[in-house]
């Protein structure tokens, strides 16, 4: 805090107030209605708006990270609770704020730890994977209270006025969504006030439907409302579930990882557009403050989320004080007489989740994969239905493993080209992609990656079969530039290797070894034993080798 703070001016001041009122405005029907998705009262969407954001504006490096509830997290929190307590109930509302617990004391350890690199393992179409798949999952969730219905699954009696109101809020937020800014940009605000004023339609659209509730007494006749919101701040929380923290464990670690990447996919696209540095090891202990704070005042698990992020930015947030005023005033908000929160309707507040999480269904990394990369297509495809499927954990694991083997499989069968010398140059290429020369007698082959135990084998095949295509060859050169690291296991397949070709006659060279390997290298066996040379380059090897071959 001390960093922002001694670096703050006065002139920072007018962008932080109103950057904090306008998400702060978004954040009250947004916090309600991800808490719904949590299996929470609306309320708690709230309390878990509060607390988080002033710590996280303490420790993170963000001037414009907007931390509180999130679609995803608080569907990963209701796939996590629901087989344990009764949504809505009072244990239920213990264990969320246990997670919150769990997941922030995860973050804060990898913080602490500085093991952020761990969630590098969490590839991007891995990512949008699951993102789609919760979003899909979320949507669904929210056809019920979308049409009033009280029947679970597909609603198949819809409740009239309910899903009247319903679908009129879906058809609002939908054309608010594609048109609301360029109609206020024709009208003449500035484009940035333009997109301001789109953003924030979902608090316009609860606003009118608070109003035709109140006015046409749609509650008597059967719409559901949020009903009686506590007034007054929430208080400290210190109940925990001492039969609970085993079973809230490997999710709090899953959900920890979702919050980090999630909250630092958002935060670093903002952060390059205003060239700041930020510290992930440093977000990690903010994150994880964040959450260990919501827990204390009755929350449940949050995160950054990007589209209030992104509004925060482009209000003219320019430091966390931003995020500071949006808790004070969500903390007035409960403090003030809020009879009028509990006349939100339901079916509204489903109609704004369910724009929202679509708005996520992004299928560009979908198509990139496809053209680039089928393995990590398959990987997207493969967590979005287990998202779908099996659940949200299972769904990312399906999707992490398979990014993993994908890696993996890579990994062990490394790309090996046979070079030839580029006529008239020192530069020697692939044999099937340039007009090269070769020379009699003389293999040259270039090991387009690191060598390790899950490829030795087949590093050794194909050595084998080019062997076998050329039986002339009396010098072998593996030509290492693009080699950076060999463990034990290829260490001994080298020297297998090595030994082999001794038996045949034919000598085995090294060239282009990189020095962090040679290093290695030199406290083995293998130079001692090695039947040829050492070359500092592909041309020396040739220069020397070519003639000797003849």
């Amino acid at each position: 805090m001390l960093h922002w703070l001694q670096q703050y001016r006065r002139a920072m001041l007018p962008g932080d107030i109103s950057a904090g009122i306008v998400v702060a405005m978004m954040m009250i029907p947004q916090g309600m209605a991800y808490a719904l998705v949590a299996g929470l009262p609306p309320v708690v969407g709230i309390y878990a708006s509060i607390v988080p954001p002033v710590l996280y504006a303490l420790f993170g490096t963000s001037s414009t990270q907007s931390v509180g509830p999130m679609a995803i997290i608080s569907l990963m929190t209701a796939s996590t609770l629901a087989p344990l307590a009764a949504p809505g109930s009072a244990l239920y509302g213990v264990l969320a704020a246990q997670l919150a617990l769990l997941s922030g004391a995860v973050l804060l350890a990898c913080g602490l730890l500085r093991i952020g690199f761990l969630a590098n393992f969490f590839s991007r179409p891995v990512m949008s994977g699951f993102t789609i798949g919760s979003a899909l999952l979320i949507a669904w969730g929210q056809l019920r209270p979308l049409l009033g219905s009280s029947e679970p699954g597909w609603p198949d009696a819809p409740h009239g006025p309910s899903a009247a109101l319903g679908l009129g809020a879906l058809l609002a937020l939908l054309w608010a969504r594609r048109y609301l800014a360029g109609t206020l940009r024709r009208l003449g605000l500035a484009p940035v006030a333009a997109d301001i004023g789109a953003k924030l339609a979902p608090m316009l659209v609860v606003l009118g439907g608070v109003a035709l509730v109140a006015g046409l007494g749609l509650e008597a006749r059967g719409v559901a409302t949020t009903g009686a919101v506590p007034a007054g701040l929430p208080g400290l929380n210190l109940a925990t579930s001492s039969s609970h923290w085993q079973a809230l464990l490997q999710p709090a670690l899953l959900i920890g990882f979702m919050v980090f990447l999630i909250s630092m996919s958002g935060a670093q696209a903002l952060a390059l557009k205003r060239a700041e540095k930020l510290s992930s090891n440093r977000e990690l202990v903010a994150l994880g403050a964040a959450n260990l704070g919501s827990a204390l005042s009755g929350g449940f698990p949050v995160t950054g989320s990007m589209s209030r992020s992104a509004v925060n930015f482009a209000a003219g947030a320019n430091s966390q004080l931003a995020s500071i005023v949006t808790a004070a005033l969500l903390g007035l908000a409960l403090v003030v007489p809020s009879g009028w929160l509990a006349l939100m309707p339901l079916p509204v507040l489903a109609a704004t989740i369910i724009i929202a999480v679509l708005g996520m269904l992004d299928l560009s990394t979908l198509h990139t994969a496809w053209r680039y990369d089928r393995a990590d297509a398959a990987a997207l495809l493969a967590t979005a239905a287990g998202v779908l499927v099996l659940g949200v954990e299972a769904g990312v694991v399906v999707g992490l493993a398979l990014s993993m083997g994908a890696l993996i499989w890579r990994a062990s069968r490394p790309h090996i080209a046979v070079l030839g010398r580029i006529p008239g140059s020192e530069h020697f290429r692939n044999v099937e992609r340039y007009t090269t020369e070769t020379a009699p007698g003389l293999l040259m082959l270039r090991i387009d990656a690191g060598l390790f135990f899950g490829n030795v084998e087949a590093v050794n095949a194909r050595i084998e079969d080019e062997l076998a295509a050329q039986p002339e060859t009396r010098h072998l050169v593996l030509v290492l530039s693009a080699v950076n690291a060999i463990d034990t296991s290829a260490l001994f397949g080298l020297g297998e290797l090595n030994a082999s070709l001794r038996q045949r006659g034919v000598l085995l060279h090294l060239a282009e070894v990189k020095g962090p390997v040679m290093d290695r290298l030199r406290d083995s066996t293998l130079l001692a034993a090695l039947n040829g040379r050492v070359f500092l380059s592909a041309a020396m090897a040739w220069d020397q080798l070519a003639r000797e071959a003849r």
